[in-house]
C-alpha cells in the first residue's frame, strides 16, 4: 500500500490505509486516540466502508484482492497454510476487531512484576526467564474488560455528561449510595442502579471483567478478602505452589502475577509446575468436535485411574513439553507397572498364607542375605531421589526412581530369592525373606500413594497391621534408614546388573538360549574399583549368565583396541592454545600407556616445550571388540562368552529346558504353586539320559515326586533342544516331606 502512512505522536503508532476507502482505519488501544473500526459485531463492514459494506470481512478477502491487483498494487500473492482460530461451537473463522476496553497500566509496574518473577521458582527452570520471563519484558497494558451478558460487573459508575468516574469498592458503598439492597452481584440486579451526587447521575458501564481477571485474584476472591478471612488469607500468601499448563504463561500464571504485585508488591506463588499440553495421538489438539481422543470413561474402566496418572506422570509433559496421547502407552504402563506392583504383593500373600507367616511390626529386620541387604539400601535411596524430587517440585524425578525400582523389585530380587520363598523347612533365611519383602512393599506403597492412589491403597488394606493408620493417605511419608544402607552393595549390584544385562544381551544376538549353561565368561575392567566390587557377586554372575565359570581380568588388550579420545570440554580451560598438538598427542598413545594410565590415573605427556598433565577426565576411552569374539562393552566394563558346548553342558541345558517346559504347563493347567506333580515323558535317548544326569534338580524344580518314560497319549508337544518330547503331568497321589 503504497499510499499508506505511519504516524508516531508520542502513544503509539496509527496506521492509515487509505485503499479501504476515505476513512483512516485506526488500529490502536492507546488512551486520548479516538479509534474507528469500520467492522461490525456480526464481522461484516460498515457502510464506513462503503465499496464492502455488509460482506463478511473473510469473504470481502477476494473482492479486495481483485481490487489490488487491477490497481496494480500487488507484489505477489500466494498462499501459506497454517493454523487459524475457529469458533469451536459454528466452526467459523474468527476475527481480530478493535474494540474499547478497560485496562489495568501493567507498564507502570512492570520492574516490579520483573523483581516478584525473579523470587519465584519455576518447573521447568528455562521459562523463568524465556518464555515466561520474556513475556513480562514485553508486557503491555492489559484488557481487563469483556463485552458479554454474563460475567461479574465492572464496579465502575460514569456521569454521561462529564466522562467522571466512581469505583464503587463494596456492596455496602454501592447500597449506600443507591439506597437499594444488594443479594446478587450479577448485572440483571445491579446495571438498573444509579445514584446522583451534585446533580449528576451515575450509571454502571456495561462492560464485564475478563475471567482471567477473576482467576488472578483467587487467593484473596476464594476468601472474600479483605471483607472476611483476612488474618488467614494474608498468613497462608503466598501459595508454596501452583500447577497449569504452559498456555498459562500468557494465562493464569501472568494475572496472578500482575494483581499480586499490584497489591502485594509479591508474587502470588512460590513454587510453579508447567506442564505441556496432552495432544491427541494424531498430534493435533483434543477436539469434542472431531472426537479425536479415546472416550476418558473408556480408558479408565479399560486400564484404571492409575496407569492414566503414571502414564502422564513418567512423560515429557510434566516438563512442559506436549505428549501426544496414547491408548497403548497407557496399555504399557498398566503391563509393565502396575500388574508387576500388584504381582510382587500377590507373590508375598500367597507364599505367606501357605506358610502361616504373619509380619511382625515395622520394624526393619537385619538379613544375612546380599539380596536382601541390597534390596533394603537401594530402597532407603529411592526414598531420598524421590524425596528430592518432590521437594524440587520435579514430578519426573520423582517418579522415575520408583519406576525403575519397581523393574529392579520384580526381576531382579524377587526372581532371584523365589527359591528361598519357596523352601519347604522354616529357616531363618526364608524368615528374612518374607521380612524384608514385606517391609519393601508397605514402604513402596506409602512412596506410590501420590501417584498411584488406588492401587497403593488397596494393597496397603492387605499388608496394614491393627496399630498401623487406616489408610495409606494417612501415613507420613517413610524416612530414610541409614542403618540399613549399603552404598558399596549397591555400587556392587548396579554393576552386577549392567554386565548381567549386557551377557543377555549377547546371547540373544548370537542365539545362545539363557537356559543353556556356558563353560566360561571373561570380565575385564582397567578399572580395579569396578573390578573388585563385580567380583564380590561372581557367583550370583555365574547363576544369571548360567556359566560355570568366570575370569577376572584388568588386562583389556586382549579383549579391546582402546582408543583414546580428548575430552575438549575438560582440556579446553587446561591447554588453550595447545589444544591441537595435545589432541594429536592424545590420539596417538599406544594400549601399553593407556594400561598404565588407568593404574596411575594420571599421564604427563610432552607438548612442545611444556609437559601436559592429563587425568581420567581429560581423555575418553572408546572399545572396540576384538574381531571373532562374543563380547560386549558396557562404560569400563568388558564382557566376554565362550559358547563353546561340551556334551556335559549340552545335557545340563535340556535339564533346564525340562524344568521351563514343565512349569509352564504347570501354570497353563492351573496346578496350585504348592501341588506336587507326577511327571510322564514320551522322549528321545538324548533327553532320558540328561534328566536322569540332573534328576534331583529337575524333580525340585518342578516339585515332581514320580517321574516316568512312556507313551503320553495326549500330552503337550515340546521340542527340548530339537528333541520331539510330548509331556503329561497330573497331580501327585504321594507328597514328599
Amino acid at each position: 500500500l503504497e499510499d499508506a502512512v505511519s504516524i508516531e505522536d508520542g502513544t503509539g503508532v496509527v496506521h492509515c490505509a487509505p485503499a479501504f476507502g476515505e476513512i483512516d482505519f485506526f488500529v490502536c488501544a492507546r488512551e486520548g486516540i479516538e479509534l474507528v473500526c469500520p467492522v461490525d459485531q456480526n464481522g461484516r463492514f460498515t457502510p464506513q466502508v462503503p465499496d464492502y459494506a455488509g460482506l463478511f470481512v473473510k469473504d470481502a478477502d477476494r473482492e479486495i484482492m481483485r481490487r489490488l491487483k487491477n490497481e496494480k498494487r500487488v507484489f505477489h500473492q500466494t498462499q501459506i497454510r497454517h493454523r487459524y482460530p475457529l469458533c469451536w461451537r459454528s466452526d467459523t473463522p474468527l476475527i481480530y476487531k478493535a474494540v474499547r476496553t478497560w485496562f489495568v497500566a501493567v507498564e507502570k509496574i512492570k520492574e516490579k512484576i520483573l523483581q516478584a518473577n525473579r523470587e519465584i521458582d519455576w518447573v521447568p527452570d528455562h521459562i523463568k526467564y524465556g518464555r515466561f520471563g520474556k513475556w513480562l519484558e514485553n508486557a503491555r497494558d492489559w484488557a481487563i474488560s469483556r463485552n458479554r451478558y454474563w460475567g461479574t460487573p465492572i464496579p465502575i459508575w460514569r456521569n454521561s455528561e462529564t466522562d467522571e468516574l466512581r469505583v464503587i469498592t463494596s456492596v455496602a458503598e454501592l447500597e449506600k449510595l443507591t439506597g437499594a439492597k444488594i443479594d446478587d452481584l450479577h448485572r440483571h440486579h445491579i446495571d438498573h442502579l444509579t445514584f446522583e451526587e451534585k446533580g449528576k447521575v451515575f450509571k454502571r458501564v456495561p462492560e464485564v471483567f475478563d475471567c482471567w481477571f477473576e482467576s488472578g485474584s483467587m487467593p484473596y476472591a476464594q476468601n472474600h478478602y479483605p471483607f472476611e478471612n483476612k488474618k488467614e488469607t494474608e498468613k497462608e500468601f503466598p501459595a508454596d505452589f501452583i500447577a497449569e499448563g504452559l498456555d498459562q504463561t500468557r494465562g493464569w500464571f501472568y494475572t496472578l502475577m500482575v494483581l499480586s504485585t499490584i497489591l502485594f508488591d509479591e508474587p502470588a506463588f512460590k513454587n510453579v509446575i508447567v506442564n505441556g499440553i496432552v495432544l491427541a495421538e494424531d498430534g493435533q489438539k483434543m477436539s469434542k468436535r472431531l472426537k479425536n481422543y479415546p472416550e476418558p470413561g473408556i480408558v479408565i474402566n479399560k486400564y484404571g485411574a492409575d496407569a492414566i496418572r503414571l502414564y502422564l506422570l513418567n512423560s515429557p509433559v510434566v516438563r512442559a513439553d506436549d505428549i501426544s496421547f496414547s491408548e497403548r502407552g497407557v496399555e504399557g504402563v498398566m503391563r509393565q507397572i502396575m500388574i508387576p506392583l500388584y504381582n510382587c504383593f500377590v507373590f508375598l500373600a500367597t507364599y505367606a498364607e501357605i506358610y502361616q507367616w504373619e509380619p511382625k511390626g515395622e520394624s526393619y529386620p537385619q538379613p544375612d542375605s546380599d539380596m536382601d541387604r541390597w534390596i533394603l539400601s537401594h530402597l532407603q535411596t529411592l526414598i531420598e531421589e524421590v524425596e528430592k524430587g518432590m521437594d524440587q517440585y520435579h514430578l519426573d524425578q520423582a517418579v522415575s526412581p520408583f519406576v525403575g525400582f519397581l523393574d529392579e523389585l520384580t526381576n531382579w530380587y524377587i526372581r532371584r530369592s523365589r527359591s528361598r520363598f519357596w523352601s519347604d523347612e522354616e529357616t531363618s533365611d526364608r524368615r528374612q525373606a518374607f521380612e524384608t519383602l514385606y517391609t519393601v512393599m508397605i514402604t513402596v506403597v506409602k512412596i506410590a500413594a501420590p501417584y498411584t492412589p488406588f492401587i497403593a491403597e488397596a494393597i496397603y488394606q492387605e499388608l496394614r497391621q491393627a496399630n498401623m493408620p487406616e489408610s495409606v493417605h494417612l501415613c507420613d511419608f517413610p524416612v530414610i534408614n541409614e542403618a540399613v544402607r549399603d552404598a558399596k552393595l549397591e555400587s556392587e549390584m548396579k554393576y552386577t546388573q549392567e554386565i548381567v544385562g549386557a551377557g543377555h544381551s549377547l546371547r540373544k544376538e548370537h542365539r545362545v538360549k539363557v537356559r543353556q549353561p556356558l563353560g566360561h565368561a571373561h570380565i575385564v575392567s582397567a578399572n580395579r574399583e569396578i573390578l573388585e566390587a563385580v567380583r564380590e557377586q561372581a557367583d550370583l554372575i555365574k547363576e544369571e549368565l548360567n556359566v560355570k565359570e568366570i575370569s577376572f581380568n584388568f588386562d583389556e588388550t586382549k579383549f579391546v583396541k582402546l582408543k583414546p579420545k580428548p575430552n575438549f570440554r575438560s582440556l579446553g580451560k587446561k591447554v588453550g592454545k595447545l589444544m591441537n598438538e595435545v589432541k594429536e598427542e592424545i590420539e596417538q598413545l599406544d594400549q601399553r600407556t593407556l594400561q598404565k594410565f588407568f593404574d596411575q590415573k594420571i599421564l604427563e605427556i610432552s607438548v612442545g616445550e611444556e609437559v601436559v598433565s592429563l587425568t581420567e577426565e581429560d581423555v575418553m576411552i572408546e572399545r572396540q571388540v576384538h574381531d571373532g569374539l562374543i563380547a560386549a562393552v558396557i562404560g569400563d566394563i568388558t564382557i566376554a562368552l565362550d559358547t563353546h558346548l561340551t556334551h556335559e553342558l549340552i545335557e545340563e541345558g535340556i535339564a533346564r529346558e525340562i524344568i521351563n517346559k514343565v512349569n509352564t504347563l504347570r501354570k497353563a493347567q492351573g496346578f496350585e504353586v504348592t501341588d506336587r506333580v507326577h511327571l510322564t515323558l514320551e522322549t528321545t535317548p538324548s533327553v532320558k539320559a540328561a534328566f536322569e544326569k540332573f534328576a534331583d534338580m529337575i524333580k525340585k524344580e518342578i516339585l515332581a515326586t514320580e517321574v516316568s518314560f512312556a507313551p503320553c497319549g495326549e500330552g503337550e508337544e515340546v521340542d527340548l533342544n530339537d528333541n520331539p518330547t510330548k509331556i503329561a503331568i497330573r497331580k501327585s497321589e504321594k507328597i514328599e516331606i
